[in-house]
């Protein structure tokens, strides 16, 4: 390896996350524990991209 590369050390690397939703009031993770009521709730919500 060439000694003039240096390296960067980028914040968060190699650290691993989970979505979090907050979803009628509680905060989650997955949707597994939702009854049907809940689930379509989530499917009709509208989506915004983002940059």
């Amino acid at each position: 390896m060439d000694k003039d590369v240096k390296r960067t050390k980028v914040v968060g690397d190699g650290v691993g996350f989970e979505r979090i939703r907050r979803i009628t009031g509680y905060l989650v993770g997955t949707l597994d524990r939702f009854n049907n009521a809940k689930k379509s709730e989530v499917s009709d919500r509208v989506t915004h991209g983002t940059k």
